[in-house]
């Protein structure tokens, strides 16, 4: 079965899903858990450079990612799992680039994600970053969708 299941872990409701999901089926496969998290750098860049090189804001990025990746941490210990943990760095890089990349150098053979399930003008203006993990990844893909009602 599974040795290793990789998540993209973030504060958002879906990935906390995304993460449930495979915290329950490291354990039926006895697999490695290998959580990450994205900084996308470029974001805070605002069409030049002299933002992306300030290391406060460097810093607080990587704090806020470090923080994360403590929570989900904690959980996996209390739960009992094997586990590592990394910080991807984008600089405008795709991120679904660097999730897929990160599992292959790690030999991750299953990827699960946690997806808002936005359509139309929200998928136009948000895109995806689960859609492009699927169409790229050789490995099996678990999408787990969230919606917000409203």
């Amino acid at each position: 079965m599974y040795q290793k299941i990789m998540v993209p872990v973030d504060d958002s409701a879906a990935s906390m899903r995304a993460l449930h999901e495979a915290i329950d089926l490291a354990k039926l496969c006895q697999a490695t858990l290998r959580a990450v998290h994205v900084v996308d750098l470029a974001q805070f860049s605002w069409g030049g450079t002299g933002y992306l090189q300030s290391e406060e804001v460097r810093k607080a990025i990587e704090s806020a990612g470090e923080k994360v990746l403590a929570r989900t941490t904690d959980l996996l210990n209390h739960e009992n799992i094997r586990h590592e943990t990394a910080i991807l760095e984008s600089a405008g890089d795709k991120i679904a680039n660097l999730i897929v990349d990160d599992a292959h150098a790690n030999q991750v053979d299953l990827l699960v994600m946690g997806t808002h399930g936005f359509s139309g003008i929200m998928h136009a203006l948000m895109g995806s970053v689960a859609e492009g993990v699927l169409r790229q990844a050789d490995m099996p893909v678990m999408l787990l969708r969230v919606r917000k009602d409203g």
